[in-house]
């Protein structure tokens, strides 16, 4: 088939985050299909931000529309959204012409981007498929606790209704929104789920030697926790991630033989890092983040691996945490500190969940972890692998993609 998938903030490994339109384009590319993903030239997701224009990589067709830089959520991300869905439509008849799409993808984490897709995909005779990373308006409003009669939220409202009612096949990588798009007016024949993996050879060979400074920390931490285990977390530092719990079960665990490194960036990072200064956690070591390639060499070397979220309703519809994926591919068991509508390390039982934003919980199932013997927790991890094996690699996940559409 020829596929044209939108998402505003694809990336590559190359470039950063996001990951997944890379990944599963690939697959789809070895099983012969021809792919265009057309993106916005600025996202703040990204590590590096492409030059405008087209470029082909791994067999991939990129076209990315410039577009006006932007911090934060404000006004200045709206207009970038703008720029680049105008661009999109204006772009409609030369896309039709040169990709010649059987199948419309519209995947740019807000549900805007369905108009311009449902405009190709028809002119173009398409099957149109609307790809949910995350609920939109949902998420802004009951995290960020914006009005529902916002105009930003009233647009959005409108564009998931319309993405329910037009498309002809609905993807969720969240597992538990059956009820809620049926509420919206989905039929539910349309919904599959697929939710985000792991790439297989990025976990073959030789792990790539890990930055120096991440190495130092890493031995240290070792050597001063003796014969108890280190704690590592490698991901994003922002406000959803409860590293702040996670430093309050640090200084509870003060003086016990567990030592935690954390790499990453955010904009919680530099608050966090002061208050690890300020309050003397000397058992916390916080790095910047390293190379996507590395993290397999960081998570074979600490012992327990480390996820929490906010007490947030909107996780009743599920989660599918990318850095999850790479803890248990890497058979480390997890510490998840979690409340939500699935809990893939429950499902595997490669590790212990305990309730979010509870750090006297988060300790204690620490302690339990550290407490059980090295092959115990060794097994937990091997669990965690077996489980993404069967279920969450991309040809796994592209396959079942592919399914659905046709």
């Amino acid at each position: 088939m020829n596929i044209l998938l939108v998402n505003h903030y694809a990336g590559s490994p190359a470039l950063g985050m996001e990951f997944r339109p890379y990944y599963l384009a690939r697959e789809w590319v070895r099983a012969g299909h021809r792919v265009q993903i057309v993106a916005a030239d600025f996202s703040h997701v990204r590590a590096v931000q492409p030059p405008p224009g087209d470029s082909v990589v791994d067999g991939i067709r990129y076209r990315y529309y410039p577009t006006p830089a932007y911090q934060g959520n404000g006004l200045g991300r709206v207009k970038n959204i703008g720029a680049f869905l105008r661009q999109l439509w204006a772009d409609t008849p030369r896309l039709i012409a040169e990709a010649q799409p059987d199948v419309v993808i519209a995947s740019s984490t807000y549900p805007m981007d369905i108009w311009v897709a449902r405009r190709i995909a028809r002119r173009a005779g398409a099957k149109l498929v609307y790809e949910v990373h995350d609920l939109w308006p949902l998420s802004p409003i009951e995290l960020s606790g914006m009005s529902r009669r916002h105009p930003f939220i009233v647009l959005c409202q409108a564009a998931e209704d319309a993405a329910y009612r037009d498309a002809d096949v609905v993807v969720s990588m969240l597992p538990k929104v059956h009820g809620h798009m049926a509420s919206r007016g989905l039929d539910l024949k349309k919904l599959h789920i697929v939710p985000n993996g792991i790439a297989l050879d990025e976990w073959e060979g030789v792990p790539e030697p890990l930055r120096e400074d991440a190495a130092q920390a890493l031995a240290a931490a070792r050597a001063a926790a003796g014969a108890g285990p280190v704690v590592g977390y490698a991901g994003s530092m922002g406000e959803p991630n409860a590293l702040d719990v996670l430093l309050d079960a640090a200084a509870q665990l003060r003086g016990e033989p567990l030592r935690f490194v954390l790499v990453g960036s955010g904009h919680e990072q530099a608050r966090l890092a002061a208050r690890v200064q300020a309050e003397g956690l000397t058992n916390v070591t916080m790095l910047p983040p390293i190379p996507k390639a590395q993290v397999r060499g960081f998570l074979a070397q600490v012992d327990i691996a480390y996820i929490g979220w906010q007490r947030v309703s909107l996780y009743r519809f599920g989660i599918a945490p990318n850095k999850l994926m790479d803890y248990m591919m890497a058979a480390r068991p997890v510490l998840h500190s979690v409340e939500a509508g699935n809990d893939p390390v429950a499902e595997a039982g490669c590790g212990l969940t305990v309730p979010p934003q509870d750090p006297a919980a988060v300790a204690a199932g620490l302690r339990r972890l550290a407490a059980l013997p090295a092959a115990e927790r060794a097994a937990m991890g091997e669990r965690g692998r077996a489980f993404v094996q069967a279920h969450h690699t991309y040809p796994v996940l592209a396959r079942r993609f592919i399914e659905a559409v046709t």
